[in-house]
């Protein structure tokens, strides 16, 4: 059924505005007037299933957090102006560039005409507008602090981007070296050693054990390479598929936080989102229970998220937070004396964003000195890998010239 937009104006001359869906025109008009409204015009729009089409066309258009940072400063922005929010997402909409955010938001502003609440009309798209994004929005609703809330959603959003990107940088250097090495490797093994193994077979001595590795490597990839290509990718997929089960993921995060080095890291990182995201929510009024519940969902580790889920069955049965939280051993005295202090205060908030504050200093002193602690592993993995290429070329050379020197 089509979708129609009017104009009307009341007894007193005011502009009214709306949408109806009907068959006709005639139709609209009949429904306007029966409310003691008088048409000035109506015109036919894009129907909700047009726009559900326009959303499934831009499905496959990334939305990436910065077009939800940005979404998210303009709409805090035009609120705190005072602006309608049917009208203020009616500007947004114009400006967006990202077509499938675009789409969402038209569904969006479509069901707040319909009298739908922001908070649910976002709840209806979970890949662009997080649980715990839609739980602040409804907050703010409630408390009618929107546009400040908002504003803290874009400052979550901004932070988590920045760690990521921070973290992204200090593991590039490493990553290169890593992939630079096998790439040599490949090269050697593949083009190399088939040279040197040809010398080789014209004597009829015994290879060393890393040549006859190295030849052996050689001819399992020319040989066999279309099956160990197939083994690589049934691997590849078998682990993916394994980590995305929960005890596979369960074991990866926990993994995450044993690696040495890049271990203290992600827990520095996890921890900084917990306080941050926690201090948030309860800045925003959330329960303490929704609160766990939604940090739960965003902390960014499994085994961490199962600890918060701890803490929230624990506190309805009456504990205290900072008991289940030195309980579990995952988290450091700091935080479990801010969060006691803080909860005896009721300055929760404040402590723990304190929290978040230190360790993301942390973090940063952490990312700024990674590659003097990554530079030691590197230069074994690389070490050992130009030994192993030495021994496996020079060995059997030495064992010749022994033989000619004879």
């Amino acid at each position: 059924m089509p979708l129609y937009q009017y104009k009307a104006r009341d007894r007193e001359g005011n502009l009214r505005t709306g949408t109806i869906e009907a068959g006709r025109k005639e139709a609209v008009a009949e429904q306007v007037q029966s409310h003691g409204l008088i048409p000035v015009s109506i015109e036919e729009r894009e129907s909700a299933s047009g726009l559900s089409f326009g959303l499934l066309a831009a499905g496959f258009q990334r939305i990436d957090s910065r077009d939800i940072i940005l979404f998210s400063r303009q709409l805090s922005t035009l609120v705190s102006a005072g602006i309608p929010l049917l009208q203020s997402m009616t500007t947004i909409d114009r400006q967006l560039v990202n077509p499938r955010l675009k789409a969402i938001v038209a569904e969006v502003r479509a069901d707040l005409e319909r009298g739908t609440s922001l908070s649910d009309a976002l709840s209806r798209h979970p890949a662009a507008f997080s649980g715990m994004y839609v739980s602040m929005v409804r907050a703010g609703e409630t408390a009618g602090i929107l546009d400040d809330v908002l504003d803290r959603l874009s400052t979550l959003a901004e932070h988590d981007a920045d760690t990521r990107a921070r973290v992204q940088t200090a593991v590039r250097y490493p990553l290169i070296v890593v992939i630079a090495v096998c790439a040599a490797f490949a090269f050697l093994v593949s083009f190399v050693i088939p040279k040197f193994a040809a010398i080789f077979a014209r004597f009829k001595t015994e290879l060393p054990f890393p040549t006859r590795l190295l030849i052996g490597i050689n001819q399992a990839v020319q040989n066999h390479w279309f099956f160990l290509l197939i083994g690589i990718v049934a691997l590849a997929a078998a682990v993916a598929w394994y980590l995305k089960t929960p005890v596979g993921r369960r074991q990866w995060d926990q993994m995450k936080l044993k690696l040495p080095v890049f271990g203290p890291l992600f827990h520095k990182v996890a921890l900084s989102r917990f306080a941050r995201v926690f201090s948030a929510l309860q800045k925003s009024g959330l329960p303490m229970d929704t609160t766990l519940e939604i940090v739960a969902g965003t902390v960014g580790n499994v085994v961490i998220a199962r600890v918060v889920e701890d803490l929230r069955d624990q506190l309805r049965q009456g504990a205290t937070l900072e008991g289940p939280m030195e309980a579990s051993g995952l988290f450091p005295p700091l935080v479990i004396q801010m969060t006691a202090v803080g909860g005896e205060s009721g300055n929760l908030d404040v402590m723990l964003h304190k929290v978040s504050e230190y360790y993301d200093r942390d973090v940063e002193y952490t990312l700024r000195n990674l590659s003097t602690m990554i530079e030691p592993i590197l230069l074994l993995f690389v070490g050992g890998m130009v030994l192993f290429l030495a021994l496996g070329i020079f060995l059997p050379m030495w064992d010749m010239m022994t033989l000619f020197r004879k």
